[in-house]
């Protein structure tokens, strides 16, 4: 059993096709099939069954993943700390979470900028749901994710990145029914459609609101915050999102946002990762780089929120 042989393996438990594990490793298909051949003989175990449609990785080959991965892991990172120590350019694969409230806003822009300052890294990039990407990064189906900060303890490493406003949005035609800026106490009299209880926004609102003794019952729910946004430009409904999810429609002024005060409501956004799997070089970059632009981001549609000095107007 050698380095190469694990890496193909791996490939091949996490990609489920022999075919997308070759290309992902770089040979061709009969070399990949003749090593996992014979690891399995050297072995003595059979990794996988080998279906008309994919490779399904046996109990024998999700224990030898769970032993492996780290290994490989830490490899992976040795070699990029000392690419960095050697200014040579970073390189690797890291496989990343981000929430779909980010993912049509900042990361479009990120990806592009750390594509091309660092050709030699592979990004793989998911969206989604907080509580789908702790799965995920606890199984090792991700290298890390940001999510938002759940109250209970996950036992995986947190990197706090910043605290983000979340607001009311509306089409900037639609009249507002309460004063600016809109007191916690005047949700409930908005016509709301929200993410369901399934979503972690939706969560992190009903915390904020059980705290004041508030409750809300929206006619509508609808989990995608790209959805919500384009639903409420449509229409004459109300939503409430973070800042950042709606900054470009807020940009160009086909919505408008409204700052909830008594108590503001804001969301913590966090990177997590394993304990037994710190972050690589080219993962660290690449957080970095989301962080600052989060923060630009965040700035900047500070301007487009109606009652942002806290003053009714």
């Amino acid at each position: 059993m050698d380095l190469r042989q694990l890496s193909y393996f791996v490939a091949l438990f996490e990609e489920g096709s022999v075919t997308r594990a070759a290309q992902r490793v770089n040979v061709v298909q009969p070399a990949l099939s003749m090593q996992i051949g014979r690891l399995e003989r050297e072995l003595g175990q059979k990794l996988f069954d080998r279906t008309p449609k994919a490779m399904e990785p046996t109990t024998a080959g999700r224990a030898l993943y769970r032993l492996t991965r780290p290994i490989l892991q830490d490899l992976a990172a040795a070699r990029e700390q000392m690419a960095r120590l050697s200014r040579a350019p970073i390189f690797g694969r890291v496989s990343i979470g981000v929430l779909s409230s980010l993912a049509s806003s900042v990361v479009p822009d990120v990806l592009a900028r750390y594509g091309t300052a660092h050709p030699d890294v592979e990004v793989s990039l998911a969206d989604g749901y907080s509580t789908t990407f702790i799965e995920w990064v606890t199984n090792r189906q991700l290298d890390l994710a940001i999510i938002n900060k759940p109250n209970r303890k996950l036992g995986l490493i947190s990197h706090h990145l910043m605290n983000e406003e979340m607001v009311v949005v509306a089409a900037s035609g639609t009249p507002l029914p309460v004063a600016v800026p809109i007191r916690m106490q005047d949700l409930p009299r908005l016509k709301l459609i929200l993410p369901s209880l399934r979503h972690g926004l939706r969560i992190e609102l009903e915390r904020h609101l059980a705290a004041e003794g508030i409750s809300i019952a929206p006619m509508l729910e609808f989990d995608s915050p790209p959805g919500l946004a384009d639903f409420v430009a449509r229409s004459d409904w109300f939503t409430i999102l973070p800042s950042i999810a709606v900054s470009h429609r807020l940009q160009d002024g086909s919505l408008k946002a409204y700052r909830i005060v008594t108590p503001r409501l804001t969301r913590q956004l966090v990177a997590i990762h394993l304990p037994d799997q710190p972050m690589s070089a080219a993962a660290a970059l690449l957080i970095d780089e989301l962080g600052a632009a989060l923060a630009a981001t965040s700035r900047l549609v500070q301007a487009h929120i109606s009652g942002a000095d806290g003053e009714d107007q």
